[in-house]
């Protein structure tokens, strides 16, 4: 009889592929539900410091929905380096302008702030449109309740 705990290497995960419609999903919860499952807390194998996670390929980005005023509230910064360079823009402006930024930064947040979470970070794919060059990975439809 076995008495410990397994702990995952980066090895024992398969990872397969979703796809998910971001069409009037408000952009938080669906941020939440993408970064647990890129993360791999869905997994009965999850181990905190490892990669047991999925790829997740999101389109329609540009068809997420905002709740409240936070579509002309919300700021993005961004830093050139520079004194004085510190760039704002409206989460209007950026969904006008870059819609899948505004999913990849929500995301972003929500992953852990160290090598894994970079590492985690490229298993997220996301498009403004309909169309994605991933279909040889054969991507399963993911949707959210």
């Amino acid at each position: 009889m076995k008495k410990y705990t397994y702990s995952a290497k980066a090895s024992d995960n398969k990872g397969k592929w979703y796809i998910v419609d971001a069409e009037d999903q408000v952009l938080g919860r669906l941020a939440s539900q993408i970064a647990a499952r890129i993360r791999g807390k869905h997994n009965p194998m999850y181990t905190p410091h490892t990669d047991t996670g999925d790829c997740i390929v999101v389109v329609n980005a540009d068809k997420i929905r905002l709740t409240g005023r936070k579509l002309s509230q919300k700021m993005y910064y961004r830093h050139s380096g520079y004194i004085g360079g510190l760039k704002e823009i409206t989460a209007a402006k950026l969904l006008e302008k870059r819609p899948e930024d505004l999913i990849r930064f929500a995301v972003k947040g929500m992953l852990p702030k160290n090598r894994l979470g970079r590492q985690l970070n490229k298993k997220l794919r996301v498009y403004a449109g309909p169309d994605h060059p991933h279909e040889a990975q054969q991507p399963e439809p993911l949707t959210f309740a």
